[in-house]
């Protein structure tokens, strides 16, 4: 590792890593200033095309520019695979779904790239957690998913591929899609529901839950396979979500879920 003070031109955030929060940089500029020191330096690393990206430092990046600093200081490391730990480095600002999402499919997609012979399933460090490359792709078409809903589904059927990045990645386009569909007949479900009367805050997680195949399944000790493969899991999502009876709702199921969400994790 090298500690050095860098033009601050001369680094940018990897391409890959999730949205500025234009609020989350004017507060760290207005602690910086305060404070009147830079105590953290960025990770930087070598990244394509011989610049210099880091992975972990995008906001303290934008601050130091929002204060017309120069300079940055930094440790610079010959590891370019840190370029990919954005998850396990990035602690200045917690990441909510959406955010490990979209970083995690945009360093797939820059992987397949780079190393398209390579197994999805070798890069289980990078992306953290198979299900968050399914929501990357539909929260790349939909920022405003609500994919909290359903990862507890997601998290009992799916698993990172054995395929090579590009196969695994076009089959997760199709199970994408159909989740963006069955998120449709949510929709419509919700809609329904509200027309009876039903304004809970919690709509969504109920009618996922109830149109959830393996809402059930509780894993044994050290099990890893899934009930069921995710594309099967997502047809009979699909089905039960068109026969679903919003006359078979009563208040005292919304309350349940309520409950069950104000829960600690």
């Amino acid at each position: 590792m090298l500690f050095a003070a860098l033009p601050l031109d001369a680094v940018q955030p990897t391409p890959f890593q999730r949205d500025l929060s234009p609020t989350h940089t004017k507060r760290l500029a207005s602690k910086i200033e305060e404070s009147g020191s830079f105590l953290d330096p960025l990770i930087v690393v070598r990244g394509e095309d011989g610049k210099l990206w880091t992975p972990n430092g995008r906001h303290r990046l934008a601050a130091a520019k929002v204060l017309g600093l120069k300079q940055i200081t930094a440790l610079v490391s010959p590891d370019e695979g840190l370029a990919f730990r954005i998850l396990a480095l990035n602690t200045e600002k917690a990441h909510n779904l959406k955010d490990r999402a979209l970083e995690v499919i945009r360093m797939a997609r820059t992987l397949a790239v780079r190393t398209p012979r390579a197994k999805e399933s070798q890069y289980k460090a990078e992306f953290d957690a198979p299900e968050l490359l399914t929501l990357g792709i539909v929260y790349e078409g939909n920022a405003r998913f609500g994919g909290g809903a359903y990862s507890p589904l997601l998290k009992k059927v799916d698993r990172f591929s054995e395929r090579t990045l590009p196969a695994s990645l076009a089959e997760r386009e199709g199970f994408a899609a159909r989740l963006v569909q069955i998120d449709a007949e949510v929709v419509r479900i919700i809609a329904t529901l509200q027309e009876r009367g039903f304004q809970s805050p919690y709509l969504r997680n109920y009618v996922v839950a109830r149109i959830n195949p393996v809402r059930f399944h509780k894993a044994r000790k050290g099990e890893s396979a899934p009930p069921m493969p995710l594309g099967q899991a997502l047809l009979r999502m699909a089905a039960a979500a068109a026969k679903f009876d919003p006359k078979s709702v009563s208040n005292a199921d919304l309350a349940l879920v309520a409950a069950a969400s104000a829960e600690p994790a």
